[in-house]
């Protein structure tokens, strides 16, 4: 059985996509490597950072973050660009796989969280979703208010 994350020391959640949520239907998840400059390293040491706007891109045979927000880091010697595009890092494998979903079936990658894992690496949760119309929306929330009656009603009976 696997570890829960909260209990490692070291794993630490950075930025975390709310929104994507709601407004995608994640169909499956993927854990990337990033690709950071020494300064960005610290700066989302400090938790000065925002993945919500972001969005993941295949790009002549590599995945890119593009519009993620690391704060600038106030000690450092060399600075760091705010909004540069990151270079992700995933197998061939899996790069290849990305490229297809995204090409054929029309979804898109999604960042949901960055955090440093257990050995203090920094990684990326992408995911890959297809957008949700407003009627979908509507859909998922009527779901989750009625699984919330429903266990209202099972606590009020027991």
């Amino acid at each position: 059985m696997a570890k829960k994350p909260d209990s490692n020391p070291n794993y630490k959640v950075i930025a975390e996509n709310r929104r994507a949520r709601f407004d995608y239907a994640i169909e499956e998840d993927l854990e990337c490597g990033i690709i950071l400059t020494g300064s960005e390293v610290k700066s989302l040491r400090e938790n000065t950072s925002n993945v919500a706007e972001s969005y993941a891109a295949v790009e002549d045979g590599e995945l890119w973050l593009v519009n993620s927000y690391i704060a600038p880091y106030e000690r450092a010697m060399f600075g760091h660009e705010e909004r540069r595009r990151r270079k992700l890092l995933c197998s061939k494998r899996e790069l290849s796989r990305l490229w297809n979903e995204t090409q054929r079936k029309g979804m898109t990658l999604v960042p949901l969280v960055l955090y440093f894992n257990h050995k203090g690496i920094a990684k990326l949760k992408i995911g890959i979703a297809k957008g949700k119309k407003n009627h979908d929306k509507r859909e998922t929330e009527a779901k989750r208010d009625w699984s919330r009656q429903k266990q209202r009603l099972l606590k009020e009976r027991g």
